[in-house]
């Protein structure tokens, strides 16, 4: 089993919508991706608390795969990939930090 844990930091403003309007859709788009990409096995979204400190990232996606190869997969998947130049738009320059590992 692999955990797969991203996190983002978002721009104060991009393509014409505050942050917090970003990070929402953000986040429904993902979990949207829940249904439709067969080797997500799990997935968890959750967006930084208001006030917390500025140097924080905004915005962790928590998922679990069978295998390295599954999570490939996803990273693939269509919907994944327009995902990642959605949020491309959205994010710090430097603002993403990912991790997978096994369970």
């Amino acid at each position: 089993m692999i955990r797969h844990i991203v996190l983002f930091k978002f721009k104060e403003t991009a393509n014409g919508k505050t942050k917090e309007e970003n990070l929402r859709e953000a986040r429904e788009r993902m979990l949207a991706m829940q249904g439709q990409i067969p080797e997500i096995l799990e997935m968890t979204v959750s967006l930084a608390a208001s006030g917390s400190v500025p140097a924080n990232y905004d915005y962790i996606l928590d998922s679990r795969f069978r295998s390295l190869e599954e999570l490939e997969a996803y990273q693939k998947h269509p919907l994944h990939v327009a995902f990642g130049n959605f949020i491309r738009e959205l994010r710090e320059p430097d603002g993403r930090a990912c991790i997978d590992y096994e369970i």
